[in-house]
């Protein structure tokens, strides 16, 4: 029932460990775990702090939900620590961060932004899907709250839909529990088994999702087609030395601007072999996706110009497939 199941118990306690957690809950996806934490910790007139490079459909639920709701939103620099405190105020009572970001991969100090936290009121809550717990747990390094999309990398194999929200925090863990059960916005216990199977393999995934894409980022920035590449792997990342020090791993996605109009950007993602156009990310396959028209399409042009989400720009979710495959297939469809 919504109220309680074995198989979400035993994948919420698979959860609570992989984080460093001492609670979990599984929810019906991303977007409900998501929503779940802005609901249910939250009230009307509060302010809440989010990085703005964020998930489209983040955004789309603080602006559409939230924010008619009656919460008041600020978007600052997700890298820029000063930003989130100069946007502090009397009333903030949440800051809301991916890191590594969906699509443009910058990486948040979390160890600063919990310093930060400490002296006021207010929670961290961290979006870990991009890292997985396999590279990165956000609650030691003084998040309270985590938040993943399992329906990527920790389902691993783009068949179930879910989410999850860990903490170490038992009053945050019920007031979550409640809404969970409440709003019934839980998991079929089939899901909840197909992630417990994606989790059995969760590290080998990620070390070749890793490989792969580390060998095809240092393939493409020598690339003359391709303008640049954001991956955090990459020395000369703008934050890179953070990444080196909060995680153990890179993860599996890259992202490249290409030179040319997006008629060149279509034309390049059409001639693929192996990759797959898709908005999800996260399976063994390869998949290819274009912000400015997919995930990020509800942003104005203004606001993705802002963000440098740019219509010459293409998501990489690299999969597990030999590597010298995906970079002749990468090859061959620049190269057309």
């Amino acid at each position: 029932s919504r109220a309680g199941n074995p198989t979400r118990s035993a994948l919420e306690e698979v959860l609570a460990s992989l984080e460093e957690g001492n609670y979990a809950l599984a929810f019906a996806s991303g977007m409900a775990a998501t929503a779940a934490v802005f609901h249910s910790l939250l009230r009307k007139n509060d302010h809440v702090i989010v990085g703005d490079s964020i998930y489209g459909g983040t955004y789309r639920l603080l602006e559409r939900v939230f924010r008619p709701w009656g919460l008041e939103v600020t978007y600052v620099p997700v890298d820029d620590v000063a930003s989130y405190h100069k946007a502090l105020n009397a009333r903030t009572r949440l800051i809301w961060v991916e890191t590594p970001t969906n699509p443009l991969l910058k990486v948040v100090d979390l160890h600063a932004l919990a310093r930060l936290v400490e002296k006021s009121s207010c929670l961290l809550a961290v979006d870990n899907t991009f890292a997985t717990p396999y590279f990165q747990r956000p609650l030691t390094l003084g998040a309270h709250l985590v938040v993943h999309s399992t329906t990527k990398y920790i389902g691993g194999h783009s068949d179930l839909i879910g989410g999850a929200v860990v903490t170490r925090e038992k009053d945050l863990y019920e007031r979550l529990k409640n809404y969970q059960c409440d709003t019934g916005a839980v998991p079929s216990p089939f899901d909840c088994w197909l992630t417990l199977r994606g989790i059995k393999t969760l590290g080998v995934r990620m070390r070749e999702h890793e490989k792969n894409a580390l060998y095809l980022a240092e393939y493409l920035k020598t690339h003359p087609k391709i303008e640049k590449v954001y991956y955090p792997g990459l020395p000369e990342h703008q934050n890179h030395d953070i990444a080196r020090r909060q995680m153990d791993g890179f993860g599996g996605m890259v992202s490249i601007e290409l030179r040319g109009s997006i008629d060149d950007v279509e034309r390049f993602v059409k001639n693929l072999k192996i990759f797959t156009l898709a908005e999800s990310l996260g399976g063994v396959e390869s998949l290819i996706s274009v912000p400015a028209l997919m995930t990020h399409s509800f942003f104005t042009a203004e606001e993705r110009q802002r963000r440098g989400i740019n219509e010459n720009l293409v998501r990489l979710s690299v999969g597990i497939e030999h590597q010298e495959d995906l970079k002749k297939d990468l090859a061959q469809a620049l190269n057309l």
